[in-house]
């Protein structure tokens, strides 16, 4: 019975989805729709088995059916390989998700030796080379074992086309060092190892993300010693050239921002976020404020002015919502009442981070967790309306406040990495029994003690 109870969900879920993907002729972005050229690269060697091939397929079927599938949005291609690569699936070939699954089903094993090398270059010579979209370009490499050729060649060929190589090693006979060569760095981000091909299973959600940043997230951010893909909210807004007046944030040498009243921080979402926004996601502000009313940190609005996602912050009752779209009537809207929530309205520099995920969103400020919230299934977003920043809710007009930061980062996991270093009184200078940085912030020296006795 239950089984049956989720299969109507699911069926009642994609009904809702086809039935609000349009608003007056509008397209939702997101990376069901973000135009991509996507080829995977199948081991069909002897190791894989017939078996084991079979999972391989419907574990493709899974992944492909949660992008629109077409000429305008995403179009897949498959190549399966052995001691030869075989063109299994063009790029382009199918214009329906149900016509590409079928074709994935009707793949037939090959079996044979492994050469990875001469698959990779195959399919850049023979499907990323045939195609004439200017787009993102991504190739997924699924193999169990040793390349009895060289990769690395094919590999660097392929990232000098612009293409996005992810390797997947099944079971123990995969060689780390070569799924490295063949991946796009970091390989924490680009390279997944399983034990075997039932677990393949397992990195299905984790896949299906990766594919929606590379789609949907094209810029980078420099963060620490490395870049991360996401969307500089300040940036896009053209604060430089907007906000004159800098603040430090002292003791630190960092710098905000005084946003005023005359000040418009707004910009055509589609300039801001041309493809929507992943599944998954981390939202990361910094800020000070004096405001009591309700008003938007951040909102996306659609073109007649209705907040599609946003973070309010109510000054009446001290709380924080969060505004996002939903499968089941088109907007969700989730309140943070914790007592410490509270923290946010006392007029000092604060951090806050929302860790949204396709089933929940949770709170923190200052780097400490604060609140968990269930959410239903989204949509994508409309991009024709304008994105905003520090405007009273419902209305156009500019709150007065400080901001040093306002991100997005694509990678969820940014989450567990991301720090409140820029908030003034984290770096703690006094004695040692007052306390310690957290780390891993660097924080300046504090002031000389005394001359101690000679």
């Amino acid at each position: 019975m239950a089984h049956h109870i989720t299969c109507l969900w699911i069926v009642l879920v994609l009904l809702l989805q086809n039935c609000v993907l349009a608003e007056d002729g509008e397209i939702r972005s997101s990376c069901r729709t973000a135009p991509t050229d996507l080829v995977f690269i199948l081991d069909g060697s002897y190791s894989v088995g017939p078996e084991n091939f079979e999972i391989v397929k419907k574990w493709l079927v899974n992944i492909t059916k949660n992008f629109d599938i077409g000429p305008k949005f995403i179009q897949v291609g498959v190549v399966q390989y052995s001691d030869y690569p075989v063109l299994e699936i063009p790029l382009g070939s199918h214009n329906s998700g149900g016509n590409l699954m079928a074709a994935v089903e009707s793949i037939h094993y090959l079996g044979g030796n492994t050469r990875t090398g001469k698959a990779i270059q195959f399919a850049l010579d023979y499907l990323f080379a045939k195609s004439s979209r200017f787009l993102t370009k991504i190739a997924v490499v699924l193999t169990d074992g040793k390349s009895q050729d060289e990769v690395k060649d094919a590999a660097e060929a392929a990232r000098d086309s612009k293409i996005t190589l992810f390797a997947i090693g099944v079971g123990s006979e995969t060689e780390d060092a070569e799924l490295r060569a063949i991946a796009n760095k970091p390989s924490s981000t680009y390279v997944f190892y399983v034990e075997d091909y039932i677990a393949i299973s397992k990195i299905r959600e984790v896949m299906k993300q990766k594919l929606c940043e590379e789609s949907v997230c094209p810029t980078r951010i420099p963060v620490a010693a490395r870049d991360e893909k996401g969307f500089d909210i300040l940036l896009g807004l053209g604060v430089k050239k907007k906000v004159k007046k800098r603040i430090p944030l002292s003791p630190t040498k960092i710098k905000g921002y005084e946003v005023t009243s005359k000040v418009d921080l707004s910009e055509f979402t589609s300039n801001v976020f041309p493809e929507g926004l992943p599944p998954s996601y981390v939202f990361v502000s910094t800020q000070r404020f004096k405001v009591k009313k309700m008003w938007d940190l951040w909102r996306i609005l659609t073109i007649d002015g209705r907040p599609q996602i946003a973070v309010t912050l109510n000054g009446v009752d001290k709380t924080l919502l969060f505004t996002t779209t939903s499968i089941i009537n088109g907007s969700q809207v989730v309140t943070f009442a914790d007592p410490q929530v509270k923290t946010l309205f006392d007029e000092g520099w604060h951090q806050i981070r929302l860790l949204v995920t396709e089933q929940d969103v949770t709170l923190y400020i200052d780097d400490q967790e604060i609140e968990n919230k269930p959410l239903h299934p989204v949509l994508g977003i409309f991009i024709s309306g304008q994105t905003q920043i520090g405007k009273y809710t419902g209305k156009e007009e500019t709150v007065q406040f400080d901001v040093q930061k306002l991100r997005i980062y694509c990678d969820p996991e940014q989450n567990n990495r991301e720090t409140a270093c820029e908030i003034p009184g984290f770096c703690l200078n006094g004695p040692s029994d007052v306390g310690s940085t957290p780390a891993p912030c660097v924080c300046p020296p504090g002031k000389p003690g005394l001359q101690g006795p000679k």
